[in-house]
């Protein structure tokens, strides 16, 4: 099934030349395009796309403001920002963007772009519009085996999802973290939550954790080797690894909620 790509930006001619790339580099690809974002956010209401090329720096809405409204789409589109502005890098990975391309943009960085992207497509990207449109959720690549496909220096390996204790946003990437060892996945958080909500529980704004793997909720005050202040606040204990992980003051009621629900202790 061909590649649908929008291309978002202002100028003409950057338009263009993305368009010119991706018929170099995929002949299955299907392109649109859009010269601001709120036509480039009808398009996305009316149509189906796999992927958003998008600018930052656009007349009206910009591409950060789009980007907010894409992510609420179920299944969303993979976004891909295109921007000759390196500064707003945080903001958009904060955003779930799966990359973010400076201009002028390399053929070779577009491929790695692409494709990122495509191992977030949804999981029905093999079925018609019509049915993705109903509601099909989009989830990481090896969801549907109930496995993660890690890339990790040179080397692939299958990572059983039963096997991840948590998930920890580290910058752009996310920590695997399984009994045996840690992976640095190439994704965000939001996807698997958004995928399998059954399976995950969001204790901070950085980390998801199985809810299987919880085994209580423990209010500490303590001082933390090498820091400057104590550590008073909530944390979990979880099955498989040693490590605590902190609790935020928002995700706390989700989080009780969650274990009055299994009988655990907090």
């Amino acid at each position: 099934m061909a590649l649908r790509v929008l291309v978002v930006d202002d100028e003409a001619l950057a338009r263009q030349r993305l368009r010119d790339m991706l018929a170099q580099l995929t002949p299955e690809v299907e392109v649109g395009e859009a010269a601001d974002a709120r036509s480039a956010y009808a398009r996305l209401l009316s149509e189906v796309w796999d992927v958003v090329l998008l600018d930052v720096q656009m007349p009206g809405m910009d591409g950060l403001a789009l980007a907010q409204l894409v992510r609420q789409r179920n299944p969303a589109p993979a976004v891909v920002f295109v921007t000759a502005h390196a500064e707003h890098a945080l903001h958009a990975f904060e955003l779930d963007a799966v990359d973010y391309l400076t201009k002028p943009v390399r053929r070779q960085r577009l491929q790695q772009a692409l494709d990122k992207a495509q191992r977030w497509r949804p999981a029905s990207a093999s079925v018609g519009g019509a049915e993705r449109d109903a509601g099909a959720a989009q989830a990481p690549a090896g969801a549907a085996a109930a496995a993660l496909i890690i890339h990790e220096r040179g080397r692939t390996e299958r990572v059983p999802l039963d096997d991840v204790i948590y998930l920890k946003a580290e910058w752009k990437y996310v920590t695997v973290r399984t009994a045996a060892r840690s992976y640095i996945y190439d994704g965000s958080l939001h996807q698997f939550e958004r995928s399998q909500p059954q399976r995950w529980l969001r204790i901070h704004r950085n980390a998801l954790v199985a809810r299987d793997r919880v085994r209580a909720l423990e209010r500490v005050h303590e001082m933390p080797q090498g820091a400057d202040e104590a550590f008073d606040g909530w944390v979990v204990r979880l099955d498989g690894v040693a490590e605590r992980l902190q609790v935020s003051r928002r995700q706390l009621p989700h989080v009780r909620e969650a274990l009055l629900g299994s009988r655990l202790p907090c």
